[in-house]
């Protein structure tokens, strides 16, 4: 049974990870609210709540399945999303659903593209991705390379890292994704994904203790 309980022994290298992936950018009006999908319904109510707050008129959920989230949202991590921040009080006419993105880079491309089907792209200037907390960097610094023209600010439903790990329900899981998350930060760059950010050398130090430890689930080949 998975375990909600982060060990002793992995959490000094997993709060430098944890801190390191957000942007801890403060949130402020813009012209579209983007839920990143995943296997983190909190995306959703983040939406719903930074909509109510007036952050945003337009929400575009994007999403569609990976292996991590057919079981929990089978008919599509967008339209669970959608139905989540309906149930929340956002009007469904305020909500775009991207319902084939598989990846974040798609989560932006194929989002520009609805925003411009829909007779909206040429009014969007700034934008808010909302995202799992440790998916920030790696979604801010895809967005910079795919969609150079807009200010993109992000955010995460605000919890800290051992009340995320409770809501998730699976400590092993966290870690694995965080990880994985962290080197996607070097490694996008290189395939020109993203743009390059700076990983300092304590972020560096605590991944390679993670990944020695065996958190090694979603690392890609590099």
């Amino acid at each position: 049974m998975p375990t909600t309980t982060l060990p002793a022994e992995y959490r000094s290298d997993v709060e430098i990870l944890w801190d390191y992936n957000q942007m801890h950018h403060e949130p402020r009006p813009v012209d579209v609210g983007v839920g990143l999908g995943g296997h983190d319904i909190g995306v959703a109510t983040y939406v719903a709540d930074l909509y109510h707050a007036g952050t945003f008129p337009l929400i575009v959920f994007t999403g569609a399945n990976a292996p991590t989230t057919v079981d929990r949202f089978p008919r599509g991590e967008a339209v669970h999303f959608r139905e989540r921040a309906i149930d929340l009080g956002v009007p469904a006419e305020s909500i775009l659903v991207e319902p084939k993105a598989t990846n974040t880079g798609d989560n932006i491309d194929f989002t520009r593209s609805l925003l411009a089907e829909r007779g909206h792209l040429d009014s969007i200037k700034s934008v808010m991705l909302i995202s799992r907390p440790y998916q920030q960097r790696r979604s801010y610094a895809i967005c910079r390379k795919r969609w150079p023209e807009v200010d993109v600010v992000c955010g995460s439903l605000p919890l800290d890292l051992d009340d995320y790990v409770a809501a998730i329900g699976d400590t092993d899981r966290v870690i694995n994704m965080l990880v994985g998350d962290t080197q996607r930060i070097w490694v996008y760059p290189a395939k020109g994904w993203a743009i390059e950010q700076d990983v300092p050398g304590e972020v560096l130090k605590a991944y390679s203790s993670l990944v020695d430890a065996g958190f090694t689930r979603r690392l890609l080949a590099e």
